[in-house]
């Protein structure tokens, strides 16, 4: 980033008095809304205002601009504070917009939404997920430097950009910012510059009733540049703009640690009656407040929304000074295009999410007959495609080896001074190493995902899902191309035990909207899955592996695996009684209880459903041939809770899983323990057709 000096502050009257005009409109939407958060957007109007009008490189008529400076508001609660900044800098909202927040089909939704409102970078709502949502941001942008422009002088390259946001109490207290901000500062992430807005007021009021720790001191300790502006050091409250000013332009200027500024404000400032009171964080402060705190202002209180025009016309001059950034920035970018046509191709298609042509060339094949963990096929995947997919990076939170994450012979993303004897890398590597910080790592893989058009992967045990589920959520809710890797994904990982086999999770991950769950049979499905999750660009996916080797079986379909459901084995005679359902580890159980079946007269066919939303998404003449309604009888099998499974095997049809918690012991014996065996299922498919009346009878003598 750019060191240099910037132009001193000016502060107009006319910038006075459009803070104080975000403070107004802060009081009137809530109102009009009837619930909100005004009191944070009353305070930090200031220093909104500042950011986007004096400190942040943006361009209003260009939300999407490459070269742009990102704005992460992780205390998504206040989002009028994001909303007024972008009605008054032209970013298309307009004063109904502000009229409407909070209504149906508004722009002005609760929470900021990422693709539904221009300007909003991410969508925040759940404390924590935006400071690490930053923290991805920063990390991807200095991958992205790395792939394109690596040889640019600091501050050189139409790269190089800022990072800014602004948290909460709320945000400081949830875990997901000590992990988040802990592998910040690890990772020397220059380009980061987090303003903690203390207040002191939660919804539980005076945040002294839960939290007392100096927080500029953790952020010290974990090797971030602190500084402090406290607008109450007075005694009285002075919204010194200059000293957050300056503070932002250091921060600005330390590339070698992400900045920590802890501005103290008082919530809901000036309103007379409610500031620094725990009811201006979450409701309207109502009509006879909102009245005495626009006397403080020095305003009409009979008048609401009022925007003078030459405070809008004053605050709108940002946009002509972004287009002219944007336009300086264009001169340095041209000339990168011009000297990199290679690389600036390779941006190009990147940025579009496009595959490069014959990629799928490099994927690996499995020989049938043999075995191999699903986990490590998915590890031969990624080191097949490093040559042919540099976008594609990732790595694991410290299960590595177990997660098969690292791409072979690829360097780590690290500080050159953290390598260790078992990972080299340098600041701009590609193996990404999460520590045991798995909730940030989703959120960090949806900030690297929002950031660029790079895709990010991350691997922990499926059971340790439950850590991320948050962030899981979200990259569904936006739609970002996120891919999980997790693996030992039943009590098949055996003598670890129950706390480490899930159970209930792949149905539970499978009820988010959105969120594709894949769970390969073999080496090939495998392969054929992270093909089918490459292609989509448009959501998360999810691949559940196993630790235990699985056979390699002949007939896996490509075509298949994408549709998310298929014919693996067909009925003898082609005219199936009982369909076999299975995913993953558990389709080896289904194929032998179809050879049990077989063995007695039933023709049996196998069906392996790796995605059950892939398969769902398939239209119904294509589910028909594969799950005719003609045949009634049906057993799915999965070393998990039955729950969805009924959909598929109807009312007469069987699910063969498990209940309850697994156990510690070697996973075959777990398997034949809590009968997940082909003879189980063989008896449950006969149960199946008993309640159909389809069961044949033998004769026994006298």
């Amino acid at each position: 980033m750019s060191t240099e000096l910037v132009p001193a502050l000016e502060w107009t009257d006319l910038d006075k008095q459009a803070v104080d005009v975000v403070r107004a409109l802060a009081m009137d939407a809530v109102e009009k809304a009837g619930s909100g958060h005004p009191g944070t957007a009353m305070s930090l109007a200031p220093a909104a205002y500042l950011l986007f009008q004096r400190v942040m490189r943006h361009d209003p008529t260009d939300p999407n601009w490459l070269g742009r400076d990102r704005f992460v508001l992780s205390c998504g609660h206040s989002s009028l504070t994001l909303y007024i900044q972008l009605y008054l800098s032209g970013y298309g909202l307009t004063l109904d917009d502000l009229k409407r927040l909070r209504q149906w089909d508004s722009l002005t939704p609760g929470h900021p939404e990422h693709g539904h409102t221009a300007g909003v970078e991410t969508t925040t709502g759940p404390l924590g997920q935006g400071i690490a949502n930053a923290v991805g941001m920063a990390m991807a942008a200095r991958r992205e430097r790395g792939l394109f422009d690596p040889d640019a002088a600091p501050g050189a390259s139409p790269f190089d950009h800022n990072i800014w946001c602004i948290v909460s109490d709320g945000d400081i207290e949830e875990g997901i910012s000590h992990e988040a901000s802990s592998l910040a500062g690890h990772q020397k992430l220059g380009n980061l510059v987090v303003i903690y807005d203390d207040n002191h007021i939660s919804i539980e009021h005076d945040t002294q009733i839960a939290l007392s720790e100096d927080v500029s001191k953790r952020y010290e300790a974990y090797g971030w540049h602190t500084q402090v502006v406290d607008w109450t050091q007075t005694g009285d409250y002075v919204e010194d703009v200059q000293a957050l000013y300056d503070a932002l332009t250091a921060a600005r200027a330390e590339t070698d640690r992400p900045s920590f500024i802890r501005l103290r404000t008082i919530i809901g400032w000036p309103a007379p009656n409610k500031q620094n009171t725990g009811g201006v964080h979450g409701s309207a402060l109502g009509e006879a407040e909102v009245a005495a705190t626009k006397e403080v202002l020095g305003m009409d209180p009979a008048k609401s929304f009022d925007v003078p025009a030459q405070v809008l016309e004053h605050a709108r001059g940002v946009a002509s000074r972004g287009r002219a950034d944007h336009a300086e920035w264009e001169k340095s970018y041209a000339e990168w295009r011009l000297a990199n046509d290679e690389r600036a191709a390779e941006l190009d298609r990147i940025s579009r999410r496009a595959l490069p042509a014959g990629w799928a060339e490099a994927l690996p094949s499995f020989e049938v007959g043999g075995s191999v963990a699903t986990r490590k096929a998915s590890g031969e995947v990624l080191s097949a495609l490093a040559p042919v997919l540099p976008e594609l990076w990732g790595g694991s939170a410290d299960l590595a080896g177990s997660n098969n994450t690292t791409m072979k012979g690829e360097p780590s993303f690290i500080p050159e001074e953290f390598q260790t004897k078992d990972y080299s890398g340098n600041r701009y590597g590609r193996t990404l190493h999460f520590g045991i910080r798995e909730h940030a790592m989703g959120a960090i893989l949806n900030g690297i995902a929002l950031h660029g058009g790079t895709r990010p992967y991350g691997g922990t045990f499926l059971v340790f899902s439950d850590y991320m589920r948050p962030a899981v959520r979200l990259a569904a809710l936006m739609k970002l191309p996120v891919t999980y890797v997790w693996t030992h994904d039943s009590i098949g990982l055996g003598e670890d035990g129950p706390t480490h086999q899930p159970i209930e999770h792949l149905w539970a991950l499978r009820a988010i909207p959105g969120l594709d769950v894949v769970r390969p049979a073999d080496g090939n499905e495998t392969v054929y899955a992270w093909k089918t999750v490459l292609e989509h660009t448009d959501r998360p996916a999810a691949l559940a592996l196993t630790r235990q080797n699985v056979p390699t079986y002949e007939g896996t379909s490509a075509e298949g695996v994408a549709r998310g459901g298929y014919v693996l084995r067909e009925a003898s005679d082609g005219l199936p009684q009982v369909i076999l359902i299975a995913t993953g580890s558990e389709v080896q159980i289904a194929v032998d209880g179809r050879e049990l079946l077989e063995a007695q007269g039933i023709p049996t066919r196998v069906v392996s459903m790796p995605c059950v939303e892939w398969f769902n998404g398939q239209d119904s003449a294509y589910k028909q041939t594969v799950l005719p309604s003609s045949i009634r009888a049906r057993v799915a099998v999965e070393a998990g809770i039955a729950l969805g499974w009924h959909e598929f095997v109807g009312e007469n049809g069987e699910v063969v899983g498990l209940e309850h918690f697994g156990a510690s012991a070697p996973y075959k014996t777990l398997y034949e323990q809590f009968g997940l065996t082909a003879e189980r299922v063989a008896a449950a498919a006969k149960a199946s057709l008993a309640k159909l009346g389809q069961d044949k009878g033998e004769t026994t003598g006298n």
